[in-house]
């Protein structure tokens, strides 16, 4: 069978076009990741007894611990203790969290179709969001099958 897969697509597809800004969002998108690994957010709690550093991409970087605040030999220090390191980590990774969003969703957005005239456009919609195809109610992005 030589059909070409792509001609229900509306033909006049330009694979080599369509390859040029698959690698150019590549690049983008390695680009924006890379920021993100290179970015330090705190999160803190207790005024500042605790924080805790995380890069962009979440990974746990730093812990600092404000002297005098613990009794290292009291259990229910220690308790306390490991809840604000938890609830410190929450909050820096829920930051680092919306910095990836803000970094990367540009570049995700240009999959789904929409108005950023992405890779979703150039292919009629067929990967869903709002220039059509995929199924009804389905998320943008996301294949029709």
């Amino acid at each position: 069978m030589s059909q070409n897969p792509f001609d229900a697509l509306g033909g006049g597809l330009d694979m080599n076009a369509l390859l040029q800004q698959a690698q150019q969002m590549q690049e983008q998108l390695t680009q924006a990741q890379q920021r993100l690994a290179e970015t330090v957010l705190e999160g803190t709690v207790a005024g500042g007894a605790v924080t805790v550093r995380v890069n962009g991409t979440g990974e746990l970087v730093g812990v600092d611990i404000r002297a005098g605040g613990f009794d290292g030999n009291d259990a229910d220090d220690l308790a306390d203790l490991g809840d604000m390191v938890v609830a410190a980590y929450r909050d820096a990774k829920a930051q680092a969290d919306a910095a990836a969003g803000e970094a990367l969703g540009p570049l995700a957005g240009g999959l789904g179709g929409g108005a950023g005239g992405g890779l979703g456009d150039m292919l009629g919609g067929a990967l869903g969001g709002p220039s059509g195809g995929g199924e009804p109610g389905q998320a943008p992005g996301r294949l029709g099958f």
